[in-house]
């Protein structure tokens, strides 16, 4: 079955190429600690082995910097630096990768007086000087404050949109095209609606497709195919990646399940008929990943899943997420959102927090929320 493709335009990563009608690329990211150079180059190889063809490591620090450099010295593996909130490692990154991403709601946490736009002129020319490709990665958890507040709460998708739509003309005036755009978000029909909107006004983009947060196979595969399946049959997609909540040693089934979910698209084994908005359970959690500041959040993710199956028939989103950087945003549409640091779980009501457990104590009192929440969606 041959696949229509969007006309987009090429963008070179590495020894791999993304749009124009190449193949659709498959990508993961490292889930060890970046300073930990041996785990951290084992699991680019094993993800490498699995048929990735773009890695993306993490990069908070000039430590993590300096660990890029080495762990780029052994692996033929392409690699992209995930940038967070410090946009100006780019410069100390970007001899050591194929590709930067940038978030830009993240922009704005580093040297705030300065506008955005000059801090993405010093990103393109950092990427144009060091043959880089470049990711605007826009996530729903961390939009654009200036975008966001232009809109009702209830509308996440078109601030996302306005950001991802400005900062690609703004790359364009800059004579910089080697870039891609990804808009992420945990509801897959959120993703799909995202995207279609976006290829609909800029048709020449690379898209890069992601679930952000699925969650634990198979639950994350399935919510990831739900959004691949609709927008790869349009056309729509050049790169994706699954994001699963697995242990580091499981992290190439990220890589497998995507060849399979491209593998029956291609087949035409897609379901014919989509419907994502049953009233059951929900549980999102984030992929495996650096940023991961506990690795006991896996488990407590599991756990969490285990533990509320007795709410299964009941329309409530629980969202289990692993670090400080996107966790606080991203809970803030769940119902109970739990976002982990190194000892202790936060724990929040949709945007308001609850106060902080630590691991061996959260469950009990998740589940007393999530009796409180069940009874008053009862009531209604």
């Amino acid at each position: 079955m041959e696949l229509r493709r969007n006309p987009t335009r090429a963008v070179k990563i590495g020894t791999s190429t993304i749009g124009a009608g190449h193949p659709i690329a498959v990508q993961s990211m490292t889930a060890t600690h970046t300073q930990d150079i041996d785990a951290t180059v084992g699991q680019i190889e094993a993800l490498y082995k699995a048929g990735a063809d773009v890695i993306r490591v993490a990069v908070d620090s000039t430590k993590d910097a300096a660990a890029l450099a080495e762990i780029r010295r052994q692996t033929k593996a392409n690699l992209a630096v995930d940038l967070q909130e410090n946009y100006r490692l780019a410069e100390v990154v970007a001899p050591f990768v194929d590709k930067i991403r940038y978030n830009p709601g993240h922009l704005y946490h580093h040297e705030r007086e300065k506008p955005w736009q000059e801090k993405v002129q010093y990103l393109a020319r950092i990427a144009a000087d060091n043959d880089c490709a470049m990711r605007v990665g826009v996530n729903c958890g961390s939009v654009d404050p200036a975008k966001k507040e232009k809109y009702d709460a209830a509308d996440s998708i078109t601030p996302m949109l306005e950001s991802a739509w400005e900062h690609c003309d703004f790359l364009d005036s800059l004579g910089f095209s080697r870039y891609c755009v990804s808009m992420k978000d945990s509801d897959p029909q959120k993703v799909i609606e995202g995207n279609r909107r976006f290829a609909e006004k800029r048709p020449d983009v690379p898209l890069h497709l992601g679930v952000t947060e699925a969650g634990m196979p198979p639950d994350g595969i399935i919510k990831t195919r739900i959004a691949f399946e609709q927008l790869i049959s349009q056309g729509i997609g050049d790169t994706i990646r699954v994001s699963l909540t697995v242990p580091n040693s499981r992290k190439p089934e990220e890589i497998e399940a995507g060849r399979k979910i491209l593998e029956d698209i291609a087949a035409g084994r897609v379901r014919s008929f989509v419907d994502y908005g049953l009233q059951t359970l929900n549980i999102i959690s984030c992929p495996s990943c650096s940023r991961v500041e506990n690795e006991a959040f896996i488990e407590l993710a599991q756990q969490v899943k285990e533990m509320t199956s007795y709410a299964k028939d009941h329309a409530v989103t629980i969202a289990v997420m692993g670090c400080r950087v996107n966790g606080p945003g991203e809970t803030d549409d769940a119902d109970l959102g739990l976002w982990c640091g190194p000892n202790f779980v936060n724990l929040k009501k949709g945007p308001a927090e609850l106060g902080a457990f630590p691991y061996d104590a959260i469950l009990p009192r998740l589940k007393e929320e999530l009796d409180i929440v069940i009874a008053a969606k009862s009531a209604r």
